[in-house]
């Protein structure tokens, strides 16, 4: 539940936050007439994420055996990916958003071009759509519960737009830089699991090699299908008895994205310090 509940406010967050500044700049610029086409553009962007999420379970549910662990193994690895360009994406383009969708805004404006606008909205909000989609779908692969999962899902989008909503009346006080910052730790970590899962359906299906079967085995202590496990499986990819390659993937990319996520601070102060 908690999986998908960080997803969706994660990546809902970062859709309301643009469209919130798209319509903020309009009602300040005293250009209101901008907000249907945004609206559309914005409809059509939720609508197509839609046809995505119903195409990829569709897909999925064709395979079955070594093929289904192929496509699962495969929609994990790729979502790591994204979900890994993403956290690091906001972190760098947080700061310079607002600037540059007010810019993009402007142009259109300037232009006449109410398909500006849609484009702008359409592009943004069909982004995280897109994003969602792919990460729901992997980490369903390994939820703890379907209802506890989709209840989570949809509780994650009643908040994002909740606070989307604050932030455009000016009402919400969420330090954002704050928020992305804590939501993208947990999502590294979400995503090493996401990605020890992956691996394990690529030793499944033999595409990966195990070398190490079960390095260790504490499903006798803690079950995997326990409350507590599958909670843990779910949010941070617990396995009771994990393969060699497993584990090195699983701490080779924590190690990795967490000096990679921290090191531009560590410089920032350190050019900071210099002067």
């Amino acid at each position: 539940m908690l999986g998908s509940l960080l997803i969706t406010l994660r990546e809902g967050l970062e859709a309301a936050l643009i469209i919130g500044i798209i319509l903020a700049y309009l009602a300040k610029t005293d250009n209101r007439q901008g907000f249907k086409p945004v609206w559309l553009g914005t409809s059509l962007a939720v609508l197509v994420s839609l046809i995505a999420g119903a195409i990829i379970y569709r897909v999925a549910g064709e395979f079955s055996g070594r093929a289904e662990e192929i496509f699962e193994g495969s929609a994990m690895l790729l979502a790591v990916g994204v979900l890994t360009w993403m956290v690091f994406w906001m972190r760098k383009q947080a700061v310079n958003i607002r600037g540059e969708l007010q810019a993009q805004i402007q142009s259109a404006l300037t232009s006449g071009s109410s398909f500006g606008l849609a484009t702008i909205a359409f592009i943004a909000v069909v982004r995280e759509g897109i994003e969602t989609v792919l990460f729901l779908f992997a980490a369903n692969t390994v939820a703890e519960s379907a209802v506890l999962f989709t209840i989570g899902g949809l509780l994650g989008l009643v908040v994002a737009i909740a606070i989307g909503y604050g932030i455009y009346k000016g009402s919400s006080k969420l330090n954002l830089r704050t928020f992305f910052n804590i939501t993208g730790l947990v999502l590294i970590v979400f995503a090493a699991g996401l990605l020890a899962h992956g691996i394990h359906e690529y030793n499944e299906a033999a595409i990966i090699p195990n070398v190490i079967e079960h390095v260790y085995d504490i499903n006798s202590i803690l079950p995997e299908k326990s409350t507590f496990g599958s909670f843990l499986t779910a949010l941070f990819g617990y396995n009771g008895n994990p393969s060699l390659t497993e584990i090195i993937g699983y701490i080779g990319y924590l190690i990795w994205a967490l000096v990679a996520y921290f090191r531009p601070a560590a410089a920032k102060s350190g050019a900071q310090a210099k002067t």
